[in-house]
């Protein structure tokens, strides 16, 4: 990636402070169900977790920790080839997917690169994000050659994910006080994205971030990281950013602008941010969990009443994604929409 230009270097008041000291971590939630530990106790933590942090650890998920190893190295193999192979499946406005190296987050660069696919092959979504265009376009994935197991690896390890972002979806709900299945309906044509994110050695830490502090647009997202960490979540007592201390076969969960506004701000969002390393490379694997096109998001009618009015309008999901990703391949005059955008006063 060369040396650090101007497109990568942070406003001051964003720059991340590198001498970070420990404090305490967000939670960590075991999924499993036992004699001692019933369904009622995971749910009252999943509630905790989301109301106050919008973000927790997960273990005892299910997914075989021999399939992190396939994943990881699957992504490093990837990611070590000749920057001209890995164009090959670059990807651009018209097919958003497949391989990018000059993100951007909050109009500046991020400094990392990344490979993305689909869960479901083709996925269909708004051709733009004009209310009256009802064109749709048609999404495939884009699948390298090399490494030759590449596309098997990921599509066994997305089908785990998908199983486990259902999970996920109906403890969410119960710790809403609403049926574990409420959230299905939303997910039948889901949209979900899967991703590979490479950072770099950095050479100005300092200046750059891995990526640049956003909020998520899905409903939830679920992160495998790497021992090196440099995920960092703002916490929403006092503002400050915490790092997301890595753990042995632990995956990062967190709340997405979509949860927000269905749960009408029980749960929110929550702002999060990647630093740079000087020394060594870092891969995460996020999956974000995003619903069907069609999905008109708003906030639920049995968590809405006289004393806790609707704070949304309602929108469309395809629509809303459509408008979030313009940004991701050119540095815009104004910030993407966010979900601010439909706060109701």
């Amino acid at each position: 990636m060369g040396e650090v230009d101007q497109a990568f270097i942070q406003a001051a008041e964003h720059r991340p402070k590198l001498d970070t000291i420990e404090i305490e971590g967000i939670p960590l939630i075991d999924l499993s169900i036992s004699d001692t530990r019933d369904i009622k106790l995971l749910v009252s933590e999943i509630a905790d977790a989301c109301k106050n942090w919008g973000f927790f650890q997960v273990i005892n998920h299910g997914v075989p920790s021999e399939l992190f190893t396939k994943i990881n190295i699957a992504a490093k193999t990837f990611f070590d080839r000749p920057i001209e192979e890995k164009r090959k499946v670059k990807r651009d406005e018209v097919n958003s997917i497949g391989y990018h190296e000059s993100e951007h987050t909050k109009n500046v660069r991020d400094w990392k690169e990344v490979f993305d696919f689909f869960i479901k092959d083709p996925t269909f979504l708004p051709a733009s994000p004009e209310p009256e265009d009802k064109q749709m376009r048609t999404l495939r994935n884009q699948w390298p050659d090399n490494p030759p197991e590449f596309r098997e690896v990921c599509q066994e390890y997305a089908g785990e994910m998908e199983k486990l972002g259902y999970k996920l979806l109906e403890l969410i709900a119960l710790s809403l006080g609403l049926p574990s299945n409420r959230f299905h309906s939303y997910f039948d044509d889901h949209t979900t994205m899967m991703r590979f994110n490479h950072y770099p050695p950095c050479p100005c830490p300092e200046l750059a971030l891995g990526v640049g502090r956003h909020k998520d647009a899905g409903a939830l997202t679920i992160v495998a990281q790497d021992d090196v960490g440099g995920l960092q979540v703002k916490r929403k007592s006092d503002g400050a950013w915490v790092p997301v201390k890595p753990t042995p076969n632990a995956l990062v969960i967190n709340v997405g602008d979509t949860v927000q506004v269905w749960s009408n701000e029980a749960y929110e969002s929550v702002e999060h941010r990647v630093v740079a390393n000087s020394e060594r490379e870092r891969f995460s694997i996020p999956v974000f969990f995003f619903p069907s096109h069609y999905v008109m998001v708003k906030p639920l009618e049995e968590l809405v009443n006289e004393q806790n009015p609707a704070k949304y309008k309602e929108y469309n999901f395809g629509k809303f994604f459509a408008a979030r990703t313009r940004g991701d391949y050119k540095k815009l005059k104004v910030e993407n929409i966010q979900i601010l955008d439909f706060k109701i006063i």
